[in-house]
């Protein structure tokens, strides 16, 4: 009985779907009854409507020949069918999504269904890079895993993550904005950040529009939503990563690594020892040896098991683009990732970057920055190094080399000697500033995974 309401609930009024099945059944009893015209004409066979077009047939004062008819009522039967049917469709993909047009139904439903069936891939790191590599992937699948590094204390992250207790959700902002349908709109909300600066006497609309507020001042709007997902979900951050990710429609996952509260520990070359990922980007001393500890002394480190289903159930890993140090060996040095992926038979690659970073890998060649995931973790977790060989042009690198940045030597022979498979070419994106061009990185990506 409870089955039969649940039927019954399709003939609630308002919903717009009875006139278009009731439109749909007529056009099919057309079709049968036209068909059922046709066969009697030409074959003598009893037609599946008989008695109808019997009647038709010898009642039709018309001048209309009977295997005319049949072709007429079988052909518009036919075409109401699929309009009621098509309409149908149109009334309730609208309800789950307003913003679908009758022109782009279609392609939307190919788009999704091409997408499904992508390519498994999981992309580690964080920061910027990690975004970028996101961005272009998605034009090839939504089966995507983003595992994203939780050790950031800078920023609106840092202070949420000492005023609410909770991981920082910065770079896991940036990977669902990246992810979403509607990545205009959502970056426009997702990035706005309200202004630093003091606000005027009186908050008007247009003050409020200007992102002035002393107390939410220098937070990003995205990590409100994710801080406020994270206590309506009592304080599972896992679960509100993933409640933000059904508001937004994302192609994808998108996981921390860990869910334990940590920071970074670097050993420098000096001596010194220096915490937290902001002070180690500050430091300006060239990093000996990182570690992840625990912020609680003597709490273990778990990796988050749905990373480790996704690392075990891909066909592509990507590492990068992004800080060697800051971005993606944090996700590496939880427990349990790096072994994952030495177990996983995916292609692995490992994006190095562009241009090196002032502090943390100053003068490092591609090679250099490959051999820093060897020392740490004393295991080769990628066996593809893809490397850029494009070179900006001569105002853009000069205006990093004032900043102790310069273009990453590309030696592919020493890559290649030491077992790994190099991939090279232009993969920048030149603005006013050097990045990875979103396509470039992932036509290669996709390509490299189509000659594994």
């Amino acid at each position: 009985m409870s089955r039969l309401r649940v039927h019954l609930k399709w003939l609630y009024p308002g919903i717009h779907v009875k006139r278009w099945v009731a439109l749909a059944l007529a056009g099919f009893l057309m079709f049968l009854v036209g068909t059922g015209v046709i066969n009697q004409v030409h074959h003598g066979k009893p037609p599946l409507a008989v008695r109808v077009a019997k009647w038709l047939i010898i009642h039709t004062n018309a001048g209309i020949q009977p295997a005319t008819l049949g072709l007429i009522l079988t052909l518009f039967g036919a075409g109401l069918s699929v309009y009621g049917l098509g309409k149908l469709i149109l009334s309730l993909t609208r309800v789950l999504d307003p913003n679908i047009r009758p022109g782009q139904l279609v392609d939307a439903m190919y788009a999704s269904r091409r997408l499904s069936q992508g390519l498994r891939i999981v992309v580690i790191g964080g920061g910027t890079g990690l975004s970028t590599m996101l961005r272009g992937l998605k034009r090839y699948t939504s089966n995507i895993t983003a595992i994203v590094t939780v050790a950031d204390n800078g920023g609106s992250s840092g202070k949420l993550r000492k005023q609410l207790n909770i991981l920082p959700p910065g770079d896991i902002r940036n990977c669902l904005v990246a992810l979403a349908d509607d990545e205009t709109q959502m970056t426009r909300l997702f990035q706005y950040r309200f202004r630093n600066s003091s606000p005027p006497q009186a908050l008007d609309s247009a003050s409020l529009r200007e992102g002035f507020g002393e107390g939410l001042r220098d937070h990003a709007f995205g990590n409100l939503l994710i801080a406020a997902m994270c206590a309506v979900n009592d304080g599972d951050f896992e679960r509100a990563v993933q409640e933000t990710s059904r508001v937004l429609n994302v192609r994808g996952t998108v996981l921390p690594s860990t869910v334990t509260p940590v920071h970074l520990r670097a050993e420098m070359e000096d001596g010194s020892v220096v915490e937290g990922e902001a002070s180690i980007s500050e430091a300006h001393k060239r990093i000996k040896h990182l570690d992840l500890a625990p912020v609680t002394a003597g709490e273990r480190i778990c990796p988050v098991d749905a990373a480790l289903s996704a690392i075990a159930a891909a066909d592509v890993v990507v590492l990068g683009p992004g800080s060697v140090y800051t971005s993606i060996l944090p996700n590496l040095l939880v427990p349990g990732i790096s072994e994952a992926l030495q177990r996983s038979r995916a292609l692995k690659v490992y994006v190095c970057n562009v241009m090196t970073q002032p502090g943390e890998t100053d003068g490092f060649t591609a090679y250099e920055h490959v051999q820093t995931f060897e020392k740490h973790l004393n295991q080769r977790v990628f066996n593809a190094v893809l490397v850029n060989t494009g070179v900006p042009e001569a105002a853009l690198l000069e205006r990093y080399r004032l900043t102790n940045s310069v273009l990453v030597e590309a030696d592919v022979d020493k890559i290649r000697s030491a077992g790994y498979r190099p991939v090279s070419g232009n993969f920048v994106h030149e603005t006013d500033v050097v990045r990875h061009d979103a396509v470039k990185l992932s036509e290669a990506i996709v390509h490299l995974a189509a000659k594994k």
